[in-house]
């Protein structure tokens, strides 16, 4: 395990990988086309691999690392995505490997002074990284009030300290690298009421609740949900606005 690890999601890779949603196909597709080359990628943190996935419909090879073994070991199997587990400060890749790194909910968690001199160990000239992140979902106005209220003050203060980064959009975060203004994105899914439930349950902040006070906060939530969302077969739209910070690595 590497040091300084912090480790919220290896017990619930399973869940991670089910109930995550997807990103936007756009947001690869325009990623790709940014750097001269598109021979190889990386993807930082990768968890399950949903971003690897994604990026193997547009470079041949994609290399895949995340410090939790539990989590790769659950990764979507993908000819085109080779998974190790190794942190993102010490991929293991040669130098000037890849054309495009991305961090896909992922850059809060990283050590910044050691990561970014990774970026520019592993990228080619002309190679671009990417981070991109989301915070809270949004579905409509009871809903986004219930679950608003949830995430804020039941488990607010459960949330590990670099979830700030998130809710700040962002803007915090040490960026080196010459930025590239970004389109807007989002993610969108068509969920049933407990898949949303099952989402929440891969909150970090839930499960340090419960397992700090010995009861669990989504009890509770999860009536007030399905009260206001109505028959539990029903599908709604759920909405994530995307947040990128893009740069030229050299």
């Amino acid at each position: 395990m590497a040091e300084g690890f912090k480790d919220y999601f290896s017990d619930t890779s399973d869940a991670y990988r089910t109930y995550r949603p997807d990103y936007p196909d756009g947001l690869f597709e325009w990623l790709a086309g940014l750097p001269p080359r598109r021979d190889a990628a990386l993807d930082c943190g990768c968890g399950t691999g949903q971003a690897s996935v994604a990026l193997a419909r547009y470079f041949p090879r994609v290399h895949a690392v995340d410090p939790s073994a539990d989590q790769i070991a659950n990764a979507i199997s993908h000819e085109g995505v080779v998974y190790r587990v190794a942190p993102a400060e010490q991929t293991g890749l040669p130098g000037a490997s890849v054309d495009l790194v991305v961090a896909a909910q992922a850059l809060h968690w990283f050590d910044f002074d050691r990561f970014y001199p990774e970026v520019r160990r592993v990228g080619r000239p002309g190679s671009v990284f990417a981070a991109f992140s989301y915070g809270l979902l949004s579905i409509d106005a009871d809903l986004d009030r219930i679950i608003g209220r949830f995430y804020h003050e039941v488990i607010g203060p459960y949330w590990p300290p670099e979830r700030t980064h998130v809710d700040n959009g962002y803007r915090a975060i040490p960026f080196p690298f010459p930025e590239i203004t970004a389109p807007p994105f989002a993610m969108e899914a068509r969920w049933e009421l407990e898949h949303l439930i099952g989402y929440l349950e891969t909150w970090s902040a839930v499960r340090e609740y419960r397992r700090r006070r010995g009861v669990d906060p989504l009890a509770a939530l999860a009536r007030k949900v399905r009260n206001a969302w109505g028959a539990p077969e029903v599908t709604r739209t759920i909405a994530w606005p995307l947040v990128l910070r893009v740069g030229r690595i050299g």
